[in-house]
């Protein structure tokens, strides 16, 4: 079935006529480690024409990682923020 989903997915894409955020952006954008990046990507992912359908075949699929659909997944699940890399600070920051 994640076969038949990708390839409706696809031809989704190809019947809106216009390239779609994914395909003008840089792919490296949507699968990178910086948190800043999936946040660009998923605001990207905003007015995309087929987000809903992109969406609802990442989870079928259980993507392992990337923005799918305006969502981030990390170990195949949504996740709000990705954490960036590294360990936390040692004292908490400030909040002005």
């Amino acid at each position: 079935m994640p076969g038949n989903s990708l390839a409706l997915l696809t031809r989704q894409a190809q019947a809106t006529g216009a390239p779609l955020p994914c395909q003008r952006q840089s792919p490296q954008l949507w699968f990178s480690d910086l948190p800043d990046d999936l946040e660009l990507a998923k605001a990207h992912c905003t007015p995309c024409p087929i987000r809903g359908s992109c969406l609802a075949s990442a989870l079928e699929r259980h993507e392992p990682h990337g923005v799918w659909g305006g969502e981030i997944f990390t170990r195949g699940a949504i996740t709000a923020r990705k954490r960036p890399r590294g360990r936390p600070p040692n004292t908490p920051r400030r909040t002005p």
